[in-house]
């Protein structure tokens, strides 16, 4: 009786880490195609309020190599990032501090028909070594 106690205690701990952590997770780590009620047309498009250079990566900086990535955003009615992802990328080496970056982004919202709604944008990140 005492194994099964411990087995059920230690399963009801491992449970409850498990919901912690989940909770624990910022909202930008969800799945673009996760979050529901995400407007792809609106009248007003979403605009860029506070922005964040992405950091680039050294290696890539030292062989003289400039490229881009696009990071698809779902941004909520409040204009900040739920989730960020990268779809495409000249290289994989800018895609992590290319989605690093835009998710400390902060937007004013888009709207339809003059209400803030959840949005779904494609978001340019360059990576330059010129200016």
């Amino acid at each position: 009786m005492r194994m099964f106690m411990m087995k059920t205690t230690s399963r009801l701990t491992l449970a409850a880490l498990l919901a912690t952590l989940a909770f624990a997770l910022p909202a930008a780590a969800q799945s673009v195609d996760s979050i529901a009620d995400v407007a792809a047309k609106f009248d007003d498009a979403p605009r860029p309020l506070k922005t964040k250079a992405p950091r680039y990566p050294e290696k890539l900086r030292a062989q003289g190599v400039s490229g881009a990535v696009v990071v698809v955003l779902v941004i909520d009615e409040a204009g900040k990032v739920m989730a960020a992802e990268a779809s495409k990328a000249s290289h994989e080496e800018f895609r992590e501090p290319a989605v690093l970056a835009v998710r400390e982004w902060t937007f004013v919202p888009a709207k339809v028909a003059g209400k803030a709604v959840r949005a779904r944008v494609n978001i340019p990140v360059t990576f330059s070594l010129e200016g």
